[in-house]
């Protein structure tokens, strides 16, 4: 290494506390922003260029560079989302956010042919603006140049494994393996399009059976975990637990009622007009079951799954489904546990004392 390099060298030594400070200094404001926006990602990673990649760096190119402050990527930081669009939306709030040296910020996407296929990330090269952050003791780290690369988690992997295997390698990659690479940078940008389109038809059909739900038109929404879960947003089981909690005036204890989706599919229930009308046919016989089971019980809380789990238990009774039905419910909700039968044999007594079966 020559004199004009190793005096870099002395000049990043002399700065590495504080481009640990700045690196999470600016981690903690992209996490803040990120999060304020709504956006989901995969993670946040930063770092500070070691000392002997410094030195590699400069042992290669190190005239270009007239102190440490021309090398602008010590402070690297690298956000990386699901989604391709997700990405954009990060790269408009750094812009705002961070003063953006335009001149060595580059958008990798933009500059590959037509017929091209490879590294694909946003780069920015940026300052913090005082009015964002500022220091009075280190006023120099508003000075102090660092990266910040915005990519998606398939452009990671792809950039990681490309970065292992190609021009950081001392030895030189021979084409024909570039080409294998560059067919799979090809099947990545293919995938990241094809999941974003995944996911926007994915938005699309819910909002289509929250519509359809609104409207009541149950009978052509398809029973799954989507419709159930717009379903559940209606609360079709509050009128029975309301009347239930009336037995005892008890106050009703939000649950989960999700896990009772595979119950009402393995009773056959296609669609939510099916449960519109299992909730009908079963409802008078469920609150009798209630009855049966609070009065003259001191319980001043119910569970919200205290409804649907009645009509489940009534409706496979009614259907013949006796006490084997009964322990299947209850290995479905609770998990195969010897209680269950307990359970089982105590409903199938209820039932019996107030004529169900």
């Amino acid at each position: 290494m020559d004199a004009h390099c190793r005096m870099i060298m002395d000049e990043y030594l002399e700065n590495v506390e504080n481009y640990a400070i700045l690196k999470d200094k600016v981690i903690e404001l992209l996490r803040d922003a990120i999060e304020k926006n709504g956006i989901f990602i995969t993670g946040i990673e930063g770092r500070v260029k070691t000392e002997k990649s410094l030195e590699g760096k400069l042992g290669l190119k190190g005239s270009k560079y007239a102190s440490i402050d021309d090398v602008t990527d010590v402070v690297g930081c690298r956000a990386i989302t699901f989604y391709s669009d997700e990405a954009d939306r990060i790269a408009a709030f750094v812009e705002n956010m961070f003063i953006i040296d335009w001149e060595n910020s580059i958008d990798k996407r933009k500059v590959l042919q037509q017929d091209q296929f490879g590294y694909m990330s946003i780069h920015y090269i940026c300052r913090i603006p005082e009015s964002l952050y500022h220091d009075p003791e280190r006023p120099e780290l508003n000075h102090i140049r660092f990266e910040i690369q915005i990519r998606t988690a398939l452009q990671h992997v792809w950039a990681t494994i490309y970065h292992d295997t190609g021009y950081k390698n001392d030895v030189e990659v021979p084409k024909e393996y570039l080409r294998k690479l560059s067919r799979l940078a090809g099947l990545i940008e293919i995938a990241d399009d094809e999941f974003r389109t995944v996911r926007d038809e994915i938005y699309e059909y819910r909002n289509h059976v929250k519509g359809l739900i609104k409207d009541g038109r149950l009978d052509d929404i398809e029973l799954n975990g989507d419709s159930f879960r717009g379903y559940l947003e209606m609360k079709p089981f509050d009128r029975l637990n309301r009347n239930i909690a009336a037995i005892n005036s008890a106050e009703i204890e939000e649950a989960n009622l999700f896990g009772y989706l595979e119950v009402l599919k393995n009773m056959e229930l296609k669609t939510l007009a099916d449960i519109s009308s299992f909730i009908d046919m079963n409802y008078h016989d469920a609150f009798r079951l209630a009855v049966h089971q609070l009065s003259g019980k001191d319980i001043d809380i119910i569970s919200e799954t205290l409804g649907l789990q009645n009509l489940c238990l009534v409706s496979i009774l009614k259907n013949g489904g006796g006490l084997q039905g009964l322990i299947r419910f209850y290995d479905l909700i609770n998990g195969k546990k010897p209680r269950n039968s307990k359970s089982a044999e105590r409903i199938m007594a209820q039932a019996a004392e107030i004529g169900i079966i």
